[in-house]
Order: structure tokens, then sequence, then C-alpha cells
């Protein structure tokens, strides 16, 4: 589908107009996700449902604590990472289903009102003789200067090209 191995791109420049599958992915390509602001209400409304730290949760006490101040949860940065990862590329993908989150790495905090923004690389696309492909990715967040603060490695079931007839 692309032009060239290791393009940067959104879906939309890639030229997807329709349903995508594992056949039309390149290793190399990035794909632009798009961003997404933390705000601190999001990010205490997150941490106090599913990370209630101190440093998520308590303003005076992470003040204090060795972060000097709010961080988000790094579950919290995950979710907002496969949100951007859905919205981004695979809501044009025949996805069936996840099979693995790996070699999760948290670089730096999150802070609230940090504007992050997701990219994916396509690692790997192995196809099958079932009718669909494993597609190892690696999605990363990064911080309003370009620092990563999040990297994974996803890998997920999509489907092949249905045969023509």
């Amino acid at each position: 589908m692309t032009e060239r191995e290791g393009a940067v791109m959104t879906m939309t420049e890639k030229g997807v107009t329709a349903v995508q599958y594992a056949e039309d992915l390149t290793v190399g390509d990035v794909i632009e996700l798009g961003s997404h602001t933390i705000e601190e209400s999001e990010l205490l409304d997150f941490a106090t449902a599913w990370d209630p730290q101190d440093f998520h949760v308590d303003a005076a006490i992470a003040e204090k604590g060795y972060f000097g101040g709010l961080i988000a949860s790094g579950v919290h940065s995950i979710a907002v990472l496969q949100r951007l990862s859905v919205l981004g590329a695979y809501r044009n993908l025949s996805v069936i289903g996840g099979r693995s989150l790996r070699d999760v790495q948290f670089r730096r905090p999150v802070r609230p009102g940090d504007t992050v923004t997701g990219t994916m690389r396509v690692d790997g696309v192995v196809l099958d003789d079932r009718g669909r492909g494993l597609v190892t990715s690696t999605g990363h967040l990064r911080d309003p200067e370009g620092n990563v603060v999040l990297e994974m490695v996803t890998e997920a079931y999509v489907r092949r090209r249905p045969a023509a007839g």
C-alpha cells in the first residue's frame, strides 16, 4: 500500500478509504495517531477509580513527593495510547483482537495539562493460513517537548483480505 518502506503518515495520508487488511500494512511504516490532552480532572478521576496512589490523587502529598506534583497513572497512559491507536489506526483495520501487550516502559511522568501525541510503528506482519495476520507494532506517547513518556509493543490479529469471488 505504501510507496516506500518506513513512511511516516496518518491512515488518511496512506490512502485509507475502506477497511484495510493485514496485507495492507508495511513493516517500517509509522502511523501518526493524533494527540490527547490529559486535564487534571481526567487524571484525578482515572487515578481515583483505578490507581489511587497518593502521587496520582493528592496534590498536597504529590507536591512533597519524588515527582514534585501530580502525575498520571501509567495505566492511564496505556489507556490513552490505546484510544489514540483505535482512533488513528485500528478502526481502519479489520482487527480480530489483541494478543499481547509487552515491553511496557514508562519513560517520563505525564503531568496534568500535558498534551501527549501517539505514533505506531509496524514491526512485523506474519500471515497465516487461517485468514489472519499477526501484526506487531510499537506504540509511543510523546510529551509536548517530544520526549517519549510511554513505549509498548502490541500484537494484534488482523484479518487477511477476503478472496475475490
